[in-house]
């Protein structure tokens, strides 16, 4: 079988719905399971819904019906018959949704969350196995929480892999187009739970582990995937070919190309991964396999803004020992401050790190009582897999470079920007 991904992008509205289809006509959809997301920005929508759930807010009913009203936009632009089943099916869940608002009694804030962002999946796919329905290709619509297993971690739950295995490799129809739902499993309560980051490339990379996949897409809105973010690199180049070693080294510096879960269980089967357009779906885009870390060997250049350089020296000039690294960085961990970069000598210690919380304030009067600290707000950290001398010079042009790092392929440079 063929594991296919398609994300919100590509199912936002009607045109997109339809795309999917102009899509699965290329291509093929025998011996295919599509993992779908919820449409557009539907999970953000949904995200507001719980807020309001929480804050006991009166806009709780109408965040819901502007969901419910953008969805039916869509059902209305792609079936010319209100009569269809379709309209009642999607109904249905909303009924759902609004019912376990109505009489949840849980104050877990996680759980409540996977129950009902799950809705955005549920309705996407319910909706596109009816259309590929009324556009003549049959469907198997499965209920995702039916196969993947997970424990009780709501928003970051982890696989049973055992019970998934079984559950998928006897129960998944073949030689058909089957449609479910990325990101979402069930717990051993049948209470739904979601996968956490890049869920739904995770979903695909399950599926096709269990299933011996030939291989997984994941349809995009690029050509592939790039040497370099377009939007900061004039001169980004398609990758035809990426290892899956160094597309975890990519992902790990932080670059959007596949997180290291999804491509752990692709691995262990050696099952390939394609990155292609949903816009031109013939073209070749980027293969991630067993091969050849890079072709073509580019640079490629992994752009994080808004980091904060913390140097911190010792006030006595003692040297910065294992001890003092360790309670720092349990005070990192302590204040959720993600650690990007380190650099350190005898007696002073620097780190490139995202505040995303905020926390830094009240974590700097911590640390100014042991050391003396010194810091710089809104710097950019750039890392250059394969560097060349050329490719540094394009990073630092018209910077001030605040700290450099190089290892044997990896160069990290922290820069501000010159007035």
């Amino acid at each position: 079988m063929r594991v296919f991904k398609f994300g919100g992008a590509s199912v936002k509205d009607a045109d997109g719905i339809k795309n999917v289809y102009d899509v699965l006509q290329k291509v093929g959809y025998e011996d295919v399971i599509l993992v779908v997301s919820a449409m557009g920005k539907t999970t953000n929508a949904l995200e507001v819904v719980i807020k309001n759930y929480f804050e006991k807010s009166t806009e709780l009913s109408s965040s819901v019906q502007e969901i419910k009203k953008y969805h039916n936009q869509i059902l209305l632009d792609l079936f010319e018959d209100e009569n269809n089943d379709v309209f009642a099916a999607v109904n249905a869940q909303f009924a759902e949704l609004e019912y376990f608002l109505a009489h949840n009694k849980s104050p877990n804030y996680n759980f409540v969350y996977d129950q009902v962002v799950s809705f955005g999946e549920l309705i996407s796919t319910n909706i596109l196995s009816h259309y590929m329905n009324f556009r003549g290709i049959q469907t198997q619509w499965l209920d995702v929480r039916n196969f993947i297993k997970t424990n009780a971690n709501y928003r970051d739950a982890e696989v049973d892999w055992e019970t998934t295995q079984q559950n998928i490799s006897k129960n998944v129809p073949r030689k058909q187009l089957n449609i479910t739902q990325g990101f979402l499993g069930a717990d051993e309560n049948n209470f739904t739970t979601t996968l956490g980051r890049e869920g739904s490339d995770y979903t695909a990379g399950i599926f096709a582990y269990c299933l011996n996949a030939e291989s997984v897409t994941i349809w995009k809105d690029v050509p592939g995937v790039m040497n370099a973010d377009p939007r900061y690199f004039e001169n980004a180049s398609l990758l035809n070919q990426i290892s899956y070693r160094e597309a975890i080294e990519l992902a790990f510096y932080g670059a959007t190309v596949i997180h290291p879960k999804t491509l752990q269980p692709l691995q262990k089967k050696e099952i390939p991964l394609y990155v292609k357009s949903f816009i031109n779906p013939l073209l070749k885009g980027t293969c991630v396999s067993k091969g050849v870390d890079l072709e073509p060997q580019y640079p490629c250049f992994i752009v994080k803004r808004e980091q904060l350089l913390i140097s911190l020296s010792s006030i006595d000039f003692s040297f910065i020992m294992e001890e003092n690294i360790s309670e720092i960085f349990g005070l990192f961990h302590e204040f959720k401050i993600k650690v990007n970069l380190i650099q350190n000598s005898a007696i002073s210690f620097s780190v490139c790190v995202e505040d995303k919380f905020g926390n830094f304030p009240e974590l700097n009067a911590i640390l100014s009582k042991k050391f003396k600290v010194e810091y710089s707000e809104n710097v950019t950290l750039y890392t250059i897999r394969h560097f060349t001398e050329e490719a540094a010079a394009t990073v630092e042009a018209n910077k001030e470079v605040l700290l450099k790092q190089v290892s044997r392929e990896t160069m990290q440079i922290v820069t501000k920007e010159l007035n």
